[in-house]
């Protein structure tokens, strides 16, 4: 059985040092920060860039995207992209 979204996002936290979460919840600033810097992609961690911007940032570095566009990522990760960035960070 292929694991849920849920799972996935759970599986990315704690692969990041990050908190599992109970309950059905889309990433925070904070955790998609983690994700950026565990695969490569610089940020400015002082001032956070907008969520699209981040998770458009990690697809490129996982080879998801061509580039960082923020357009191509306006909304919350599908499931096959959570399971692409999963994969990464495996892989690390």
């Amino acid at each position: 059985m292929s694991p849920t979204v849920d799972d996935l996002r759970n599986d990315i936290r704690t692969a990041v040092g990050r908190f599992e979460r109970p309950e059905s919840t889309a990433f925070t600033k904070e955790t998609l920060a983690a994700v950026c810097e565990a695969v490569g992609y610089d940020i400015d961690t002082d001032r956070l860039p907008p969520k699209p911007q981040m998770r458009a940032g990690i697809l490129r570095e996982i080879g998801e995207l061509d580039d960082d566009d923020p357009e191509q990522t306006q909304g919350a990760f599908r499931k096959a992209q959570l399971e692409a960035v999963a994969a990464a960070l495996d892989d690390e």
